[in-house]
């Protein structure tokens, strides 16, 4: 490493954010970036540490010393070319990432960790910023065709992949935009979408072809898919968790995921039918405390939410790493997003039992109920209610954020494709019973994080280049195309 003892001379810096007040008036992006100076100094706190456990830390096994060594050195252009050998999209791990290479830093036993996430972000935005990110077309063409059904991280990251391959790929979209998860799950003030867009216009040129408003299996056959020699199945764990308690149907009850997509619609200035789902004034009660929970408070709170309060059914964690997930372990510990830092009541070991709406059906308050987890002889603990906690709260709309369950399976049926246990789409080595068609992704591995569906995308493009061409240039997981430094 260029700069051995960085970690003793230099502390962790993360970014600054705009205040509360100023943010929360609307939807944009709001950190402040630090200096190119400043962004040198934290990749020189990066330790020539032997093993670099943040490499197992990492689902796509990004050579994070190599880059980090190259910030320091001010040599942004070759960190991007090791950063893009094994992350195709570092735009969104940048932003979104939670970052579990972070947690099994070395440097994290003793201080705090590098921060590599924030590195990340500011390689890729130099890259573009210096126009060094570009169209790379594949210079021969295979003739064979594939299919991408879904545009989400893990459809884009295969998509690319054997597009770079030399195979013809279309992608198909059932929303209106592509992006998934990013496009309409995820608020703008997380994830601007022009950065969605700007890495699409390179997809686009690069020759891979998408189409929007397509539900493969609704309104576009799965008799055509015949044409193409491969097909994957990047949909997603789309099917919502919902709470069947009285009065779930009450009006003001809402998914998380109907309400966030609205919001981004807005955003985006992109009409839609349904009834406006508006915070504003009204009583809010988030009914789940993962990161969707945490993003319909951020968004409730932009919107003027009179009160916004946020129940979890489980424990509240420690603030300090748990025993129990000791380093290099993704740790058991609270987190406290800046959504919840804007204004928020968070619950914890509360359970929801009734939704109470008034004589029109209008959801006016909910019931709850305290609860404990109990040993249970080495099973799962056994969630027991706490007699005479029962509390009734006011709230004019409830958001479920209680995430999915796993991937919509009408696709499964009308293809054959098997489900395991979980049912999630099965697959050895991404590849389904019928051998031409793969899956990846949260389709195939349940519910996840984004790195994971980049890296998925990534591992199966390389099982369906050698399924069609007997073998694969494509790099394997942490082993990327490396420049010659």
């Amino acid at each position: 490493m260029g700069k051995i003892t960085g970690f003793k001379e230099f502390e962790r810096k993360n970014e600054a954010s705009i205040s509360v007040v100023e943010r929360v008036k609307n939807y944009n992006e709001f950190n402040l970036p630090l200096k190119t100076s400043e962004i040198e100094q934290q990749g020189s706190r990066c330790m020539d540490c032997g093993i670099p456990f943040c490499h197992s830390g990492c689902p796509l096994g990004n050579l994070i010393p190599d880059f980090n060594d190259m910030v320091h050195k001010g040599e942004w252009k070759k960190a991007l070319e090791i950063l893009h050998s094994t992350n195709n999209f570092p735009e969104f791990t940048g932003r979104l990432c939670p970052a579990p290479c972070e947690q099994a830093c070395v440097l994290g036993i003793i201080k705090p960790p590098i921060t590599i996430e924030q590195l990340e972000k500011y390689i890729v935005e130099k890259g573009f910023e210096k126009g060094w990110i570009t169209p790379q077309p594949p210079k021969i063409r295979t003739n064979k065709k594939v299919a991408i059904i879904g545009s989400g991280p893990a459809g884009l990251a295969a998509a690319q992949q054997l597009n770079r391959a030399g195979h013809l790929v279309l992608v198909f979209e059932r929303d209106d935009a592509v992006g998934g998860l990013l496009r309409y799950g995820i608020p703008n003030f997380k994830l601007e979408k022009k950065i969605i867009d700007r890495r699409i216009t390179i997809l686009k040129e690069e020759g891979i072809k998408f189409y929007t408003n397509t539900n493969v299996g609704v309104n576009y056959s799965t008799e055509k898919l015949s044409k193409f020699d491969a097909i994957v199945l990047c949909g997603g764990a789309t099917q919502r968790r919902s709470l069947p308690i009285e009065g779930l149907n009450s009006k003001g009850v809402v998914q998380a995921m109907t309400f966030l997509k609205q919001q981004n619609k807005r955003d985006s200035e992109i009409k839609f039918n349904e009834e406006n789902i508006l915070a504003t004034n009204k009583n809010v009660i988030v009914i789940g405390g993962g990161d969707t929970g945490s993003d319909c408070i951020g968004t409730a709170n932009r919107q003027g939410a009179k009160t916004v309060t946020n129940f979890e059914i489980m424990p509240k964690p420690p603030i300090e790493r748990s025993e129990k997930t000791p380093w290099p372990f993704w740790p058991l510990k609270l987190k406290t997003t800046t959504s919840h830092q804007e204004g928020c009541n968070r619950n914890w070991l509360i359970s929801t039992k009734e939704f109470i709406a008034d004589e029109n059906g209008i959801l006016k308050a909910l019931k709850t109920v305290n609860v404990a987890w109990e040993l249970n002889k080495g099973k799962a603990p056994k969630l027991k209610e706490i007699k005479g906690t029962e509390k009734i709260w006011p709230c004019e709309l409830v958001l479920l954020a209680l995430g999915f369950s796993g991937p919509e399976v009408t696709l499964s049926k009308q293809l054959g494709i098997e489900l395991d246990n979980r049912n999630n789409y099965k697959a050895t080595e991404y590849q389904t019973n019928i051998p031409h068609i793969f899956t990846a992704g949260d389709m195939r591995r349940g519910q996840s994080l984004i790195v994971w569906a980049i890296s998925e995308g990534r591992e199966a493009a390389r099982k369906v280049d050698e399924y069609l061409m007997g073998f694969s240039h494509l790099p394997t997981k942490g082993n990327g195309d490396l420049p010659n430094i």
